[in-house]
């Protein structure tokens, strides 16, 4: 067997694209109703194959009201210090497993999260992108009702 070499200049887009190549193919592999633990050990062994550098169950700093915490969070897996996978073994996806990976996305500054759910029936809609960047709210019918607050 032999080894691959962790290529770290890959793009996160690439290395997307490898996660959910990894996950549809364990998914098929194992089906729904494991263990989180159980796909995260696997994912990252498959994303290690691949040539992938893959961190588990990462730190997240977090500094609020002047307090700094070295381990406020744990991001389940770190690909190539660039990409954050969150992984859930859920019947279904809540709108709270969005927000939890956008906070860890801004606490670590980075661009790009995925969101994989091996507990649901197919893999297809268990995977959600859940980008970090600038919010533009000005067409948003959350601005519809508004008043001013003068």
């Amino acid at each position: 067997m032999s080894t691959i070499i962790p290529n770290p200049t890959r793009d996160k887009e690439e290395l997307a694209r490898i996660v959910v190549d990894c996950g549809f193919r364990l998914h098929q592999e194992l089906g729904p109703g494991l263990l989180e633990s159980v796909y995260e050990i696997v994912l990252a062994k498959m994303l290690t194959q691949n040539g992938l550098q893959v961190s588990r169950q990462k730190p997240i700093p977090i500094n609020v009201l002047g307090l700094d915490l070295d381990e406020g969070f744990r991001a389940d897996l770190l690909i190539n210090d660039t990409l954050l996978i969150e992984l859930k073994s859920v019947e279904k996806l809540s709108p709270i497993h969005s927000k939890q990976l956008l906070t860890y996305l801004r606490l670590m500054k980075l661009p790009l999260g995925l969101l994989l759910n091996f507990g649901s029936e197919t893999f297809k809609e268990g995977v959600k992108r859940i980008l970090n960047g600038p919010q533009n709210f000005e067409n948003s019918s959350l601005r519809i009702n508004q008043q001013s607050c003068d």
